[in-house]
């Protein structure tokens, strides 16, 4: 499998919400490392040869910055294994192939699905609910029972959702989900009624925090190229500040 080019917008999708169920090995580097670029093709190697069992994401830390801010990177190249959005290895340097392949072969090793893994992965409601009993916070089950949930549209199965993913914390997928379960459904494109629902809650402010929240929850609802997107926030934000 290629490497992940993964910048600080798609970190979240590509890193952390893979590792839910794959090791993520991170090579931090830039173009203007010297020590990166003999690490770079040494590193790819030894994550392909795991036939799938790792992902490599590399990630140009000029490029984007908050993603080295997350790992207070202070020297680079900088490799870190992702799984189930915890650091569980790191090195610092460009490391010989034999010790960069027993890195990756020790990040493979462990990752041993565990049975809640394993009920994640059949999907279906059943399964999922199974995987909460044995482990509670499993983010990957947690994330996947809400989607089922919301997309059942019932007021009890979108108030359970909500329920669950107040136990794990809070990112862009979970934000979204939560947005759908308390308004009941995504903001289709062309949706004129949304217009006249905008108007009436930014008139409410800013002095009605419902109203505020409801203006949060339809943004999010929307398509991330809906360019009602940046159009509302600049709206909200010009009432609130």
């Amino acid at each position: 499998m290629s490497p992940i080019d993964v910048t600080d917008a798609s970190f979240e999708q590509e890193v952390l919400e893979r590792s839910d169920s794959t090791p993520v090995v991170i090579d931090l580097w830039a173009p203007w490392c010297g020590p990166c670029r003999t690490l770079g093709p040494i590193i790819e190697k030894a994550v392909d040869e795991s036939d799938g069992k790792a992902v490599l994401a590399k990630v140009n830390v000029d490029e984007n910055p908050r993603v080295s801010a997350t790992f207070q990177v202070q020297s680079i190249p900088a490799v870190f294994a992702i799984y189930k959005r915890q650091v569980v290895n790191r090195f610092i340097g460009a490391l010989p192939e034999q010790q960069v392949k027993a890195f990756v072969d020790k990040v493979v090793a462990e990752a041993v699905p565990s049975e809640a893994d394993l009920l994640l992965a059949a999907g279906d409601e059943a399964s999922l609910r199974k995987a909460l009993e044995i482990e509670p916070a499993h983010a990957g089950a947690i994330v996947a029972l809400a989607t089922l949930l919301v997309e059942a549209g019932g007021e009890r199965q979108r108030e359970e959702a909500l329920s669950l993913l107040s136990r794990i914390p809070e990112s862009q997928e979970t934000r979204r989900l939560a947005a759908l379960a308390r308004t009941g459904g995504a903001t289709e494109e062309g949706d004129d009624s949304l217009e006249d629902r905008m108007r009436e809650l930014l008139g409410r402010l800013p002095g009605d925090d419902e109203a505020r929240q409801q203006i949060v929850d339809l943004i999010e609802t929307l398509a991330a190229d809906d360019p009602r997107r940046e159009q509302y926030r600049r709206a909200l934000s010009a009432k609130l500040f």
